[in-house]
């Protein structure tokens, strides 16, 4: 198959906003393409490349030779060239890859540059994320839409659930399972104001801390542990207290789903770029120690748990990890006494509550209405548009930041305001770094960059606004944190804002 084909289905799904018709131009590719391209043009479609991290970064892209008038470039040979770029290492390795890059842009024409330099830099904007890529690989292979969401989940991936699919049909669907060192998509909360509110929607629930730490899929099988980020990431290596805590359970296989987090001596959650920066490397490079609080069962002792009612799950939890791993929490009706315990968790320091249905399944890799959480402040992910120079003692440094929603029909960021609060010297010089290697223009006072850093907002509220794309702007806003472990496409929608609106 020809790059030009894929590209051009990319510039069609862009082009509509109706998911019935994105679905249908990316299931015609797919079954073009066929089983032996879908490991490929599954995960590009999506928005990123097979090899997820290829060491290609904008300084190679920005510099691009002339393109080519003719497209001849397949998709099998461009995907080598980034495998191949992907395993480059050491010494002259940026200078090959350079070279590797440069010599396949130079056989591409000016539409398939874009659409590469577009899925190299995380931005292909073009509204095709997991759910809408999922429905067009049940329409190619004409299986079950609910079958391929659930071995999807199961999987972790959505390529080889599409290869399956095409080959097998719904016989090959059924063969993935819950697989003991394989990770799984997480189940993840939707927002209540309140903690009433969460109850009113759920009746009895669980209510539960909600750690501001790093969530970890623990997987063991006999002697043998992994451990995985929200993102199915494997930093197994990197936390060996998780993996000893794992090792030292009664029961010797299990999936358990919980959080990583750096406390202090008191029992008080460190800053969570501690956490952070300890899982992102070795822990003699970050001397801070991680404790480990498990929060659900997804397989114990050989049985899979996940269509089990919460209650259940977490009855088998109980019965297999001592009270110390457990993620505090309360099983009530009763509003004020969910609010005490709401008040009592942020006083020692927490980010809030989750409140759980006790009759859901584990729904893994969607945000459904059977767990809620419940913040003291609202928060938002947003994208990072553009950032002003600063004035006074923040001269020199980029410090205004331009606040954008994503938009969930096109793909694009709508702005919907500014704030330069919150803002430490450490992180003012470390953005204005990463932000002039973003840099895509500036003006006299504003530097442009591309929106791929996702930052945490607290805000006070939302009210209509005439100034800004959206007609909203944020109250009081101001910084938390940057998001390194969330992409662009997980960020909050415009719709999540004006959802805010009184």
């Amino acid at each position: 198959m020809l790059l030009a084909d894929v590209v051009a289905a990319s510039r069609d799904v862009a082009a509509t906003s109706a998911r019935s018709a994105k679905v249908a131009r990316l299931a015609e590719l797919l079954r073009a393409g066929g089983a032996e391209q879908a490991p490929v043009l599954v995960p590009w479609l999506a928005g990123e490349p097979r090899q997820r991290r290829t060491g290609i970064g904008w300084a190679t892209l920005r510099d691009t030779p002339p393109s080519a008038d003719e497209p001849s470039l397949h998709v099998a040979e461009v995907d080598d060239a980034l495998e191949t770029a992907a395993g480059l290492a050491g010494p002259g390795s940026t200078t090959s890859r350079r070279e590797l890059v440069h010599g396949l842009l130079g056989r591409a024409t000016a539409d398939e540059q874009q659409f590469l330099r577009s899925l190299l830099s995380g931005e292909l904007r073009q509204g095709a994320l997991a759910g809408v890529m999922l429905d067009a690989v049940a329409r190619a292979a004409e299986v079950p839409l609910g079958a391929v969401r659930r071995a999807a989940m199961l999987c972790g991936a959505a390529a080889p659930v599409a290869v399956a699919a095409m080959t097998s049909g719904t016989a090959g669907l059924a063969e993935f399972g819950l697989q003991v060192g394989r990770p799984l998509q997480p189940m993840l909360a939707s927002t209540a104001a309140s903690v009433a509110e969460a109850l009113e929607k759920l009746g009895e629930a669980s209510v539960e801390w909600k750690l501001d730490g790093i969530r970890v899929q623990v997987h063991r099988s006999g002697s043998d542990v992994g451990v995985f980020t929200r993102s199915l990431d494997d930093i197994t290596g990197r936390v060996p207290e998780l993996v000893a805590a794992a090792q030292a359970l009664p029961v010797s296989t299990f999936v358990l789903d919980g959080e990583a987090i750096a406390l202090r001596a008191d029992g008080r959650p460190r800053p969570f770029q501690e956490t952070g920066a300890r899982t992102a490397t070795l822990s003699g490079s970050v001397p801070v120690g991680l404790s480990w609080f498990v929060f659900d069962a997804l397989h114990l002792g050989g049985a899979d748990l996940l269509d089990l009612p919460y209650a259940q799950r977490h009855r088998a939890l109980a019965e297999s990890l001592p009270e110390p791993l457990r993620v505090p929490r309360i099983v009530t009706s009763s509003a004020d006494e969910a609010e005490a315990f709401f008040r009592s968790t942020v006083a020692q320091g927490h980010e809030g509550v989750v409140a759980k249905s006790l009759e859901a399944p584990y729904d893994a890799g969607r945000r459904g209405a059977s767990w809620l959480k419940v913040k003291p402040v609202h928060t938002l992910d947003l994208v990072v548009l553009a950032a002003e120079w600063g004035h006074g003692r923040r001269r020199g440094w980029l410090s205004n930041l331009h606040l954008g929603a994503r938009d969930p029909l096109t793909g694009t960021f709508v702005m919907l305001g500014k704030t330069f609060k919150g803002l430490t010297d450490e992180l003012l010089r470390w953005q204005t770094e990463r932000f002039l290697e973003l840099e895509t223009s500036r003006n006299e006072w504003q530097v442009f960059v591309h929106p791929t850093l996702v930052v945490e907002i607290a805000f006070d509220g939302v009210q209509s606004s005439p100034r800004y794309p959206g007609g909203v702007a944020l109250r009081f806003a101001r910084v938390l944190r940057y998001r390194d472990d969330k992409r662009p496409d997980e960020a909050d929608t415009i719709d999540t804002v004006r959802a805010f609106l009184p």
